[in-house]
């Protein structure tokens, strides 16, 4: 069955993402990232039958070649991307990979960026231990693609984030799960901290994601009486849940998720992880990079 597109206004913060906007202004890669050059010093390939790139201009396709033949193999062997796949190395990663980088060619990176995204994807020091606890999780348990998503409730660009999330794990069902974790920036959003306790608290009575959809979909009303009528909406014991929106222990399980974050260089929101990797491209590209990781 066909979806609706978007709404315009999620389709206008998708764009400033992509240009690298987030709140709080995440950073971006900021390694020289690169690969280096095939150790064996074989004769540069060109082509990849298993490449499509019939829609790359000829100086996307140089851009390209360069890459696969300059970037080492995804799985940490002495030879190029396009070696591991012409020789039929064992690495499995290796085609994927020669597909993804024809992706971010055709998307318009530079070269150099091309070569720090694909670091973090496949770079010995790119992957993270993300121990996420109890999080609350949405999808299937044992997915092969875990997404961990430092986000704030006040955030436009979460806001943004959250009808491609929610489309991704329903066309990737049972082959995605979402991970929440809390990250409210109190500074710039005064009424993120209330709302992320709010969602806490509704986790308490088994109804986080009821709580989560709620707030995502009505941003500009986060007032405590907002809260407590969401609460009513979605079948929420009230009084339980105004006391645990106040308790010690919903505070602590935030600022707990907001250390993990820290540790792991979480400056601004929404910030992801996908299968222990940080995901700097524009939350539009999540499904070609979920593809990509069910392919390997």
């Amino acid at each position: 069955m066909r979806r609706a597109p978007f709404p315009i206004v999620v389709l206008a913060l998708l764009a400033l993402q992509s240009l690298g906007a987030s709140c709080n202004d995440d950073p971006g890669p900021t390694s020289s990232g690169g690969g280096g050059n095939d150790s064996s010093g074989a004769e540069r390939v060109e082509s990849l039958p298993q490449v499509d790139l019939s829609d790359l201009t000829g100086s996307e396709q140089r851009v390209w070649r360069d890459l696969v033949n300059d970037l080492l193999s995804p799985c940490g062997e002495p030879v190029s991307v396009a070696r591991c796949v012409v020789e039929e190395r064992a690495c499995r990663k290796c085609v994927p990979a020669a597909r993804y980088l024809a992706r971010l060619v055709t998307e318009g990176y530079e070269k150099t960026e091309i070569e720090e995204l694909y670091e973090l994807r496949y770079g010995r020091d790119g992957e993270v231990d993300i121990d996420v606890g109890d999080a609350p999780v949405r999808g299937a348990p044992m997915a092969p693609v875990t997404i961990v998503e430092f986000s704030d409730f006040e955030c436009p660009y979460c806001g943004a984030a959250h009808p491609v999330l929610e489309r991704l794990l329903h066309e990737y069902e049972g082959q995605v799960k979402l991970v929440f974790m809390h990250y409210p920036l109190t500074e710039a959003h005064p009424n993120a901290m209330q709302a992320a306790r709010a969602a806490v608290a509704a986790g308490q009575q088994g109804k986080f994601w009821e709580m989560h959809d709620r707030l995502f979909e009505n941003q500009a009303a986060l007032s405590e009486e907002d809260l407590a009528r969401y609460a009513r909406e979605i079948g929420l014991d009230v009084e339980r849940f105004e006391e645990d929106l106040r308790s010690e222990e919903t505070q602590r399980r935030i600022e707990r998720d907001k250390a993990l974050g820290r540790r792991l260089d979480v400056t601004g929101t929404p910030a992801i992880f996908i299968n222990g990797r940080r995901f700097r491209e524009p939350p539009r590209t999540l499904p070609a990079y979920v593809r990509e990781e069910l392919d390997q």
